[in-house]
């Protein structure tokens, strides 16, 4: 039953909203006072258009109302708190993780990640919660688990748990909003600050994940699908020469890439950053094994090459599959052989073969970048206006130049530069 009240409609930005807030807050009063208030229920209520007006109501009942324009998720995640952490420690310091030296890339990678899936189960279980659209960005599911269990604590009285927890939620939030705001300078660009207080106030213009009329997830499969084969592809050719670089990626190499481990997101094998940070002590040792095996044979496993794939609109109202950019979440686990790239890929480019020439190459390249690449543009200009009166300069864009660009004659110029051939492969 609605209150008997008028709908009053708080302007953000209208002088008198303070007058307004002040005189609906004693109707609100008189009303809750005239009712019996425990059955009586007040809600902020958005307007389902662009307004940056909001409405105020009151009901009374056992009614309970929804508004039409909040979306419920359900999440799933992983509670952690200090003390799983040291249980799973203190266990994880005696476990045996043991790989067959003679088994194939594919087993022993089997074996792992079942190993590292087991720990996981045993010490932080997945917990499913509900979120809604209205959440700011920094309440996560593990934020709101805390939110919950914080309000339970004070409704029993326990405040200095409360306490306890609500600086931990502090802290997160303060630790989100902190590589939120990373980026941006107030002082040498103000449309981009301004643009996060929109955000703030308002939320994200484009939210990931509206519905598209017409467009489904076997669609957007199919035309992914579409522009990522090659009818005409050929394999390229294997290298294989009496030299072989047998340099392995060590213990510590490996510890170093997972203990310096930034919060990213989850691959298809559900193993997070957070825990192989947490375990980089433990795991640090067979992974290296792993690694190095992976190099050696040329052997992938098949966790490595399967993919979350988020679709990221290129347009403000996308409106086919072509209008969302296709992000794919590889396994954490998968990134980290880079490490190749910086002890073996870079090396070789700085010495390539005579019948490349590298020298106008910025990209993937070390110390090279698109501000090199500006300067050495720029020096080339002012070079030739020293002698002409003007300079014309011709600029291109490939379209779609990854997924166009065809293995094979890139790899017959990639198998010219010194690398080892278990690398190449």
């Amino acid at each position: 039953m609605l209150c008997r009240l008028p709908v009053c409609n708080i302007g953000a930005s209208r002088p008198s909203l303070s007058y307004c807030g002040c005189v609906l807050s004693t109707r609100i009063t008189a009303c809750l006072s005239a009712h019996n208030a425990d059955n009586t229920t007040v809600r902020v209520v958005e307007s389902t258009v662009k307004s940056d007006h909001k409405t105020i109501v009151v009901y009374q009942g056992q009614a309970h109302f929804q508004p039409l324009n909040k979306r419920r998720y359900h999440r799933m995640f992983r509670h952690r708190s200090p003390t799983q952490h040291a249980r799973f420690l203190e266990y994880a310091s005696t476990v045996n993780i043991e790989l067959d030296d003679h088994g194939s890339t594919q087993s022993n990678f089997d074996n792992m990640y079942g190993i590292l899936v087991d720990l996981l189960d045993r010490f932080y279980l997945e917990r499913e919660i509900t979120v809604t659209s209205g959440d700011p960005p920094y309440v996560t599911p593990a934020v709101k688990a805390l939110l919950r269990c914080k309000n339970r604590l004070m409704r029993a009285g326990r405040t200095e748990e409360a306490g306890s927890i609500a600086a931990r939620i502090r802290n997160t939030i303060t630790r989100s909003s902190s590589r939120w705001l990373r980026q941006i300078n107030t002082r040498k660009n103000a449309k981009d600050a301004w643009a996060k207080v929109r955000e703030v106030i308002k939320g994200k213009a484009n939210r990931v994940g509206e519905q598209v009329e017409g467009l489904t997830a076997q669609t957007l499969n199919t035309h992914y699908a579409t522009i990522s084969t090659d009818n005409g592809y050929s394999v390229p050719r294997l290298k294989l020469t009496a030299h072989e670089d047998l340099r392995r990626i060590t213990e510590y190499d490996v510890f170093r890439m997972l203990d310096t481990l930034r919060p990213t997101a989850t691959g298809l094998d559900l193993i997070q950053a957070w825990f192989l940070r947490l375990g980089a002590a433990i795991f640090a040792a067979p992974l290296a094994r792993l690694f190095h095996q992976s190099h050696t044979s040329g052997a992938v496993p098949y966790q490595w090459k399967t993919a979350v794939i988020m679709p990221v609109p290129k347009i403000a109202t996308p409106a086919q599959s072509s209008d969302f950019r296709p992000i794919s979440i590889t396994p954490v686990l998968s990134r980290l052989p880079d490490l190749v790239i910086r002890k073996f890929i870079y090396p070789a480019l700085l010495r390539p073969h005579p019948s490349l020439d590298l020298s106008d190459q910025f990209a993937f390249r070390p110390s090279g970048s698109t501000t090199a690449a500006i300067i050495a543009m720029l020096h080339t200009v002012r070079s030739m206006l020293a002698d002409n009166d003007y300079v014309h300069v011709f600029s291109f864009d490939f379209s779609k130049a990854f997924d166009t660009v065809r293995h094979a004659s890139l790899t017959s110029k990639l198998a010219q530069l010194e690398l080892p051939d278990s690398i190449y492969n």
